[in-house]
């Protein structure tokens, strides 16, 4: 009877497991949701500034401001002293540029054609997810320049991923519109230089690396015996406290001596 019960066990929780697998939302056309690295204009002139980026002023002609350093406040603003404060969320590096230059033109004389730069110097408020069977999992900066090849390959897979099936996930914020998502073939990305699967992600992309099989069996009986684990080991430290030592003498020095 008790293999019995063990074999059933073992099959329902390889049911579970193989059902997780075949439910997966993933569709092999929603890639065309999805932008290919040559198809896109990415440099950071185009880049959306939000709190909190960072970004540096460049004006050689005015010391006051030239390559001073400000993060976007929660308010969208940035100020300078002398020149006041400046709405740039929302805005590209270029845009602020031009709004700076207006009010700079005002109280000194520029000579040339884009007399103030803006540059951001560290990116903050965009991000992406990869998660899964990878040793850096969580929310990673998204510049625009980001692949799903660069994403897992400085994620790093785990032993347990299963490398041939990675997920690329799109989530929508329209109820009406359901979320993109498509399979990556990582191991002939890297072993074989195909790269048609290798898209360009945009903020709050998901890039999800599951278990192999045997990985999700072991996952999931950990899952199961893990509780059971520690109420026994509750229980065994209740009826066997560890004794504590007292004092510096008696039997608590000797036991230290050989």
């Amino acid at each position: 009877m008790k293999y019995a019960h063990t074999i059933t066990f073992v099959a329902l929780l390889l049911v579970s497991v193989i059902g997780a697998g075949c439910n997966s939302p993933c569709n092999p056309a929603d890639i065309e949701a999805f932008l290919k690295p040559y198809e896109a204009d990415v440099t950071a002139k185009n880049y959306i500034l939000q709190p909190p980026d960072d970004i540096a002023v460049h004006c050689s002609k005015v010391p006051e401001i030239d390559m001073q350093v400000q993060r976007i406040r929660p308010d969208g603003k940035v100020s300078f002293e002398g020149l006041g404060e400046f709405e740039v969320a929302g805005k590209t590096p270029s845009q602020v540029a031009e709004v700076l230059g207006k009010k700079v033109e005002e109280l000194y004389k520029l000579v040339g054609e884009f007399p103030i730069e803006v540059r951001v110097v560290d990116y903050r408020s965009k991000v992406f997810y990869v998660m899964g069977q990878v040793f850096s999992p969580g929310a990673k900066i998204h510049t625009g320049r980001e692949t799903v090849l660069l994403s897992v390959a400085e994620a790093v897979p785990n032993p347990m991923a299963a490398e041939s099936k990675i997920r690329v996930i799109r989530p929508s914020a329209d109820p009406g519109i359901r979320p993109k998502a498509f399979k990556v073939n990582f191991n002939r990305m890297i072993t074989r230089g195909e790269t048609s699967q290798d898209v360009l992600l945009q903020e709050g992309d998901i890039i999800y690396v599951p278990p192999t099989f045997l990985a999700s069996i072991g996952l999931k009986l950990e899952e199961l015996v893990r509780p059971v684990a520690r109420a026994f080991s509750g229980a065994y430290m209740l009826q066997n406290p560890p004794t504590s030592r007292k004092g510096s003498s008696g039997a608590g020095r000797n036991d230290y001596r050989y």
